[in-house]
């Protein structure tokens, strides 16, 4: 059974109030703080307003990829319940989860089965592992059958070009389902009707 939703990149308060009002929220909201090759990437004056917000139980993820303490010193007292971290080392990991009292989503890209057995160094100290593409903030695929061996009690999320009619398939599975991409317009800009239909299928499964 799918364990819960996020919704990925999310850069507007328009489409962050849609979100939380609406009658079947996801389980996550993830808002890219610090990598700014993403066109989703939300700079620190606009993020500190945009998600200063009644967050009516969703949890809030920083996504960042190798953030230094400049910018982790920036956002402590930004109300975010988990850091999402790219290309963070298990040591590194430690360090920030116990510097900065943040829940850590582990975020492991994955073209091989090598890339999925690094979650062994991660998995006493990270909260939830995040299998993803290679593709970062391209919205690229990967072979979700490289996850058939990881252990079911492992708590974990998985992501990669995920569309809309894709998470049906996953219904007899134990993951947290990311989406971002799949509820993009042609421009990049998050469309309020794809989220729609999304988090309404999602209440069905």
């Amino acid at each position: 059974m799918i364990k819960g939703l996020k919704i990925c990149g999310i850069s507007d308060p328009e489409t962050l109030n849609f979100i939380l009002n609406h009658n079947h929220k996801p389980t996550m909201i993830g808002f890219i703080t610090n990598y700014k090759k993403s066109k989703r990437f939300v700079d620190y004056e606009k993020l500190k307003d945009l998600i200063k917000v009644d967050k009516k139980q969703v949890n809030f993820v920083s996504v960042l990829v190798n953030p230094d303490d400049v910018i982790l010193e920036k956002i402590k007292n930004l109300d975010f319940d988990y850091y999402q971290l790219y290309d963070v080392n298990p040591n590194r990991t430690k360090e920030i989860k116990s510097k900065f009292k943040k829940k850590i989503i582990t975020a492991l890209t994955v073209s091989s089965k090598d890339d999925v057995i690094e979650y062994k160094g991660y998995s006493e100290i990270s909260d939830i592992i995040l299998f993803d593409s290679k593709g970062y903030h391209k919205s690229e695929s990967f072979d979700h059958s490289l996850l058939d061996d990881v252990p079911s009690e492992l708590n974990k999320m998985i992501a990669g070009n995920i569309q809309i009619d894709d998470i049906t398939n996953f219904k007899n599975k134990d993951f947290i389902i990311d989406l971002s991409g799949a509820l993009e317009d042609q421009n990049g800009k998050k469309d309020i009707s794809k989220i729609d239909k999304l988090l309404n299928l999602f209440e069905k499964l």
